[in-house]
């Protein structure tokens, strides 16, 4: 095939594809607008599970800050006893 031929060939295959880029943007702007939604969608729930895992650890939280405020009157004199008793104890002997 000579190089003229190839020239007419490829230049009417561009105008058959500029005559049907209209018809083929409609498919692609569709499957667009559906991959947009379906990110939306996802992001919402994204957010949505966000924020009951972030209210689920800030009742944990909740939870364990009363448990030490309903136990402090046990284990804050321990404590105090503990660290009566470091401060009293000998040292260990460092060896070489």
């Amino acid at each position: 095939m000579n190089t003229l031929g190839k020239i007419l060939l490829f230049t009417l295959l561009a105008l058959v594809a500029l005559h049907l880029f209209p018809i083929l943007l409609v498919p692609a702007g569709l499957a667009l607008a559906a991959l947009l939604a379906l990110g939306a969608l996802l992001v919402g729930v994204l957010a949505a599970l966000l924020g009951t895992g972030l209210s689920l650890v800030a009742g944990v939280l909740v939870v364990v800050l009363v448990v030490v405020a309903v136990l402090a009157p046990i284990w804050l004199p321990g404590l105090a006893i503990y660290g009566l008793v470091s401060l009293c104890r000998r040292p260990a002997k460092a060896t070489a």
